[in-house]
């Protein structure tokens, strides 16, 4: 089965956790893909960070479905929240847009504000102002916010688990 992990990372998490499947799969991998390099396989594995409410580059393959058609596709999201089930139901609601049959799987990534882009420094320094005038904070809210002095990295090879097994399910 020829398989590929895809993916798009901006601060290393993603690329962490695209680089620990596909060294456990003995696949292809390819950092910032388009269409032509994914054509062919029969196992799509995409992976993106979550930023603003969707999945970075995911439309590479939502919006390709039917010149995938064939091919078993694994989406995986990486963030720094802890991926609550109540939380996590929604974006990919969102994600998925009523597909069928597309994996799709929350792997936690970490935070480190130095490794950010300079545009998404001036989005996460909006939402830290934002956090700080709050009276009370949630323990995430919290935890985000000492994050931004101390960064934070929650990748581990076991959360890539249930993936793995879904690729290699018939």
């Amino acid at each position: 089965m020829k398989t590929i992990v895809a993916y798009r990372s901006k601060s290393g998490y993603t690329k962490k956790y695209a680089q620990m499947i596909a060294q456990e799969l003995g696949c292809d991998i390819k950092e910032d893909p388009v269409l032509s390099d994914i054509i062919g396989y029969d196992t799509v594995i995409y992976g993106g960070g979550m930023y603003a409410g969707g999945l970075n580059g995911v439309k590479l393959i939502t919006g390709n479905l039917d010149k995938l058609s064939g091919s078993k596709i694994a989406l995986f999201a990486v963030g720094s929240n802890p991926g609550r089930e109540h939380e996590m139901k929604p974006f990919w609601d969102r994600v998925l847009k009523g597909t069928q049959g597309i994996g799709h799987f929350y792997l936690r990534g970490g935070f480190d504000f130095d490794k950010l882009t300079s545009g998404d420094k001036v989005l996460m320094k909006m939402l830290k102002v934002r956090l700080q005038s709050k009276k009370q904070r949630t323990e995430d809210e919290q935890g985000m916010l000492d994050a931004y002095d101390t960064p934070v990295d929650f990748t581990d090879k076991e959360n890539i688990k249930p993936l793995i097994a879904f690729v290699r399910s018939a």
